[in-house]
């Protein structure tokens, strides 16, 4: 008989709760959601319990041979068995599953460790997540771990339960009989059965993505990142935890004043350093060949493959070390400052920080540049990947390009490797780029846009005051500031004048980078809905500039020549011309050696998250008549001026609300909905209000 290709691939099994917790605790199985934040709540929790008492299907779960070296350590309590299974699909279900069996705590997502007890009704069959209510009430198994600890005696225990129960209300003969029962069945969860597809070593990382889009009830596909993640944690456990840790401190600074990774600029996710490490140690970019190293498949089986894995391992190792180095990281970090990118909010792709601190370590420990010229090297190299996109979309194939080219240079040629990238750079900034593409790519209302950022970069290396203000734009960029009124895009040509007087009605047009300029909040407001050519002299005269301050003014605002009495179409086009002009000149200035990015410190405060949606629009990072979408329910609301949105013509107070009538039920709006960003692809409003 012969066998089909399936059963080579994958074959079907059950494991009974018991099986599963059992072999997790021996490390036969590995979940490496252990180590990391649980993601569920505990209502989640509370419901999957509910489900399964009630028989109800709660899904598959899909397993992976992990066919590694037999004689590196396994994960789980007892590492003196190698986890021969690993968790690819179901690890929050198994995760919530051991540790509310077993009584052991889950990491939150501060790094803090917390218990999930959930509670249980035997009268009705209730399930809670506990909490004094429940403790209190001796209606409650206040925590149903102990039904499921080695030693429990079904008999005594509910013996004593209802003998608690009877002192407080009469139990009758029934009630006490369907009590047992209730908890008996309780218990029996541990011999419940969850459906598994177990996947052979032999499946690819490709095959074992597909399979997952097939079995998933939702078609999501399979996150390759932290797909990756999950096979460190089988392989190099201590490498992933060094990345988790490293990534959870860039967010919060430590109290006790030690160094830590905290900075203004990038909070990276685990996966993206990993990326780093791997282009610095192999100079590859794709994830493809991460797995291959961790999982040492193509190598022949031999005495000399565990031999090689570890020698890959030992280089990937350094790599992460030089990676997650604080001083190199703090270093880096000050070109991303030279290049006037003043924090998070300016950056709308990640890949060009991790990928320039890429280009920062080799710069510096293969070529040993020394580090004034290293600086301003890798200043401009970041302004040019950020501001042309260099690495979004399918980037892998261009950063192994780059690296390539460097790999072709003889290590300690810190000269031709200086080279190299200034002849990278001059060959994707040409002239007909900065006169041609940049005033074309500046023709967009995004709020979120490469060269938006670029722009506001421009103005801080050139030390620009904000238009007709004496307050410098860098010190009101201070990322640890969160001024609720302060530095603001104010529109040049008012809104309601465009649609009223000049007829333009089109949300793109009115919005436009080129007709938005940087003034101060009072400024702001005093120039209302007046055309141009009636509020700018009154503010010019308020302001009180000499004519040599307004004409650094006019050259840093990129204002045309009698710009207030031009066809608004000719405006926009004359201005992103100039503002072209202003990003050139700047970054001519990040090449010169005697430029200094010398801005005020950042106050070490963490700032505020916004609440409001309002804030959101008054901080740039959504524009009125933009697109609120929710790509899974294909739903999309309008945002209003005053923070509300529009749903098919129905106006509601807040994403909340809109979020609740889109769904169909209450959900987390921030999470819900997104917006479409420029670099960053689609973005939820949670990860912009973060700055992530």
């Amino acid at each position: 008989m012969l066998e089909s290709p399936h059963m080579r691939l994958y074959k079907d099994t059950t494991y009974s709760v018991h099986h599963l917790v059992e072999d997790i605790r021996n490390g036969r199985l590995a979940l490496p959601e252990l180590q990391r934040p649980f993601v569920w709540n505990t209502t989640q929790v509370r419901n999957l319990f509910d489900s399964m008492y009630r028989g109800y299907p709660v899904g598959y779960l899909l397993f992976w041979a992990t066919g590694a070296d037999s004689s590196r350590r396994g994960i789980g309590e007892n590492d003196a068995e190698r986890a021969a299974q690993l968790i690819i699909d179901g690890q929050q279900r198994t995760t919530a599953i051991y540790a509310v069996l077993t009584g052991r705590e889950v990491l939150k997502k501060d790094y803090t460790r917390t218990r999930i007890t959930i509670a249980f009704r035997p009268t009705d069959a209730t399930f809670e997540v506990a909490n004094a209510a429940t403790r209190n009430d001796p209606e409650f198994v206040n925590d149903i771990s102990r039904v499921f600890a080695p030693g429990y005696d079904h008999f005594s225990e509910t013996t004593a339960f209802i003998a608690r129960l009877v002192e407080h209300r009469e139990v009758s003969v029934d009630e006490q009989g369907r009590i047992a029962r209730a908890l008996h069945q309780l218990q029996d969860l541990a011999k419940a059965d969850f459906k598994v597809i177990e996947l052979s070593a032999s499946a690819g990382v490709e095959e074992v993505s597909e399979i997952f889009v097939r079995i998933n009830s939702a078609g999501t596909e399979l996150n390759r990142s932290d797909f990756l993640l999950t096979l460190m944690s089988v392989y190099w456990e201590e490498g992933r935890r060094d990345l988790e840790r490293f990534c959870a401190d860039t967010r919060v600074p430590r109290i006790d004043g030690q160094p830590s990774p905290f900075n203004w600029h990038l909070h990276p996710k685990p996966v993206a350093l990993l990326r780093a490490d791997f282009a610095l140690a192999f100079r590859r970019a794709r994830l493809e060949s991460v797995y291959t190293l961790l999982s040492g498949r193509d190598m022949p089986e031999g005495p000399e493959r565990a031999k090689r894995i570890d020698e890959q391992f030992r280089r990937l190792s350094e790599a992460q070390d030089k990676v997650l180095n604080l001083l190199h990281w703090h270093e880096f970090l000050q070109c991303l400052e030279l290049a006037g990118f003043r924090g998070q909010k300016m950056i709308t792709s990640d890949n060009a920080v991790v990928f320039a601190y890429v280009m920062w370590l080799i710069g510096r420990i293969d070529f040993k540049l020394p580090i004034d010229r290293l600086r301003h090297l890798v200043a401009r190299w970041f302004f040019m990947a950020h501001t042309t996109s260099r690495y979004s979309g399918s980037f892998e194939t261009q950063v192994e390009r780059d690296l390539s080219q460097i790999s072709g240079l003889k290590t300690g040629d810190a000269e031709g490797f200086e080279n190299l990238l200034g002849r990278l750079i001059d060959e994707r900034m040409t002239s007909d780029w900065w006169t041609v593409t940049l005033p074309g790519d500046l023709e967009t209302s995004a709020s979120r846009s490469p060269v938006l950022s670029a722009y506001i970069a421009a103005l801080n290396i050139l030390d620009a005051d904000a238009l007709l203000s004496k307050v410098k734009v860098r010190s009101r960029l201070d990322p640890s500031i969160k001024a609720r009124k302060g530095i603001e895009r104010h529109h040049l040509f008012p809104q309601n004048y465009l649609k009223s007087t000049l007829k333009v009605q089109e949300t793109r047009k009115i919005n436009q980078i080129a007709n938005m300029a940087l003034v101060e909040w009072a400024d702001n407001i005093a120039v209302s809905d007046r055309p141009p050519a009636e509020y700018w002299p009154t503010q010019v005269q308020a302001n009180r500039l000499s004519q040599a301050d307004l004409d650094r003014h006019v050259y840093w605002h990129a204002l045309p020549e009698g710009w207030t009495d031009m066809p608004y179409g000719d405006f926009l086009a004359q201005r992103r011309r100039l503002m072209a002009g202003v990003v050139k000149d700047a970054f001519e200035r990040l090449a010169k050696d005697d430029y200094l990015a010398v801005y005020p410190e950042p106050t070490g405060t963490v700032p505020e998250t916004t609440d409001d949606l309002a804030d959101l629009i008054a901080e740039g990072l959504v524009v009125p008549g933009e697109s609120l979408l929710n790509e899974t329910d294909q739903v999309q609301v309008t945002v209003l001026a005053d923070g509300r949105l529009d749903l098919d013509g129905a106006v509601y107070d807040g994403p909340d609300d809109a979020a609740r009538v889109a769904a169909g039920a209450a959900r987390d709006a921030w999470t819900y909905w997104s917006v479409e960003s420029p670099g960053d692809g689609v973005q939820t409003l949670d990860s912009l209000r973060q700055g992530v």
